[in-house]
C-alpha cells in the first residue's frame, strides 16, 4: 500500500461533526453514532503520557491504515469490532465530511475488557529492565544470558491493566484471570498468541521484526469476545527493521523512541505542557510511519 495523500497541517482536534463526542483520548476521539462509534485518529503525539503541543501531519491517516489492513488480516484468527461493509458505512456516515474518511474507523459498541493483552517475543524496553533485576519478566522465568534484544524462546503474555491516568500496571497471568475470569482469561490468553505470531510471520516477510505488541478486546451483549481499538500499529507495538537487528544495543524502531530520547535530552520534568517538537523530529515521525505502512503492506 502507497502513502495516502498526507495534510501540511496536523488535525490537533476534531470539529464540526454532527455527533456527541463520547471519549477523547491521547490521539483519537471517540464519537456516539447511536448504534455504532466513530473513532477518528488526529495527529497528536503523546510521550510519556504527554501529548505534545504539536502534532505529526498525518500520522493518524497512517496509524488508522496501518491498523486496517491488519484488522483485515487478524479477522481471519479472531472476530474484530470493524462494522459490515466498512467504507461503505464509514463513507456514508461521514458525508461531508470526507476529509475524515481515511483516519476514520467504524465500530461496534463494545464494552472494553479492563485490561491490556500484552505479548513480548523479544527482549526490551520495561521487559528487559525487569530482566536484569530478577531474571524473570512477572510471572516468566527466562534463560540466564539474555540481551538487550534477545529472542525469547516464545512469545510470552504480560498483561498490564489501564489506568485511567498515568501509567498501566503490569501483572501476573494468575492476577489477569481473576480480573477476567479464566475461561474469558484463557480466550484472551490465545487469541492474543495466535494474532502477534499471525504478525510477526507477516511482518517477517516484510524485513520487519514485531519484538512485542499490545492488543485489547471487548465483549458483545451476548458475552462473545471482539477484538477492539488499534492492532499492531507503530503506536501499539514495537517494530524493527531485522537487517540491523543486532542483540546487546537498544534497536533501531519504527515507533516513537527517537522522540522519547530527544525529550529525554531535553529540560523538560515530564509533565505537561511538553516541549514543542522541532521540524526535523516532526518529519522523522511522519516519514517512520509511512514506511512501516509500506513495508508492511507491499
Amino acid at each position: 500500500m502507497k502513502t495516502p495523500p498526507l495534510p501540511k497541517e496536523a488535525l490537533m482536534t476534531v470539529t464540526g461533526l454532527p455527533f456527541p463526542l463520547k471519549a477523547k483520548g491521547k490521539v483519537r476521539e471517540v464519537f456516539d453514532l447511536g448504534e455504532n462509534y466513530l473513532i477518528v485518529a488526529t495527529d497528536r503525539l503523546s510521550a510519556f503520557d504527554v501529548v505534545m503541543p504539536n502534532g505529526v501531519p498525518g500520522k493518524g491517516i497512517l496509524l488508522t491504515q496501518i491498523s486496517l489492513w491488519w484488522f483485515e488480516q487478524a479477522k481471519e484468527i479472531f472476530p474484530t469490532h470493524l462494522v459490515p461493509h466498512h467504507l461503505e458505512s464509514l463513507t456514508k456516515a461521514l458525508r461531508g465530511h470526507e476529509a475524515l474518511i481515511p483516519r476514520s474507523m467504524l465500530v461496534r459498541k463494545l464494552k472494553p475488557l479492563p485490561v491490556e493483552a500484552v505479548v513480548r517475543g523479544y527482549l526490551a524496553g520495561s521487559g528487559y529492565k525487569e530482566y536484569l533485576r530478577s531474571g524473570a519478566i512477572l510471572d516468566h522465568q527466562l534463560p540466564l544470558g539474555l540481551t538487550d534484544g534477545s529472542k525469547l524462546p516464545n512469545p510470552i503474555f504480560t498483561p498490564s491493566t489501564k489506568a485511567a491516568e498515568g501509567h498501566d500496571e503490569a501483572i501476573t497471568r494468575q492476577r489477569c484471570s481473576e480480573i477476567l475470569g479464566e475461561s474469558i482469561y484463557r480466550k484472551v490468553h490465545d487469541a492474543s498468541i495466535a494474532l502477534y505470531e499471525m504478525g510477526a510471520k507477516r511482518a517477517a516477510k516484510a524485513g520487519i521484526i514485531l519484538a512485542d505488541t499490545k492488543f485489547e478486546f471487548g465483549t458483545a451483549a451476548d458475552g462473545s469476545l471482539v477484538l477492539i481499538d488499534e492492532v499492531l500499529t507503530p503506536d501499539s507495538s514495537r517494530y524493527w527493521p531485522a537487517k540491523t537487528w543486532q542483540p546487546g544495543r537498544a534497536q533501531p524502531s519504527y515507533d516513537k523512541q527517537f522522540v522519547r530520547d530527544w525529550l529525554e535530552s531535553q529540560p523538560w520534568n515530564k509533565t505537561a505542557p511538553g516541549p514543542r517538537l522541532p521540524d526535523e523530529i516532526v518529519a522523522k515521525t511522519q516519514a517512520l510511519y509511512a514506511e512501516c505502512l509500506e513495508q508492511l503492506t507491499a
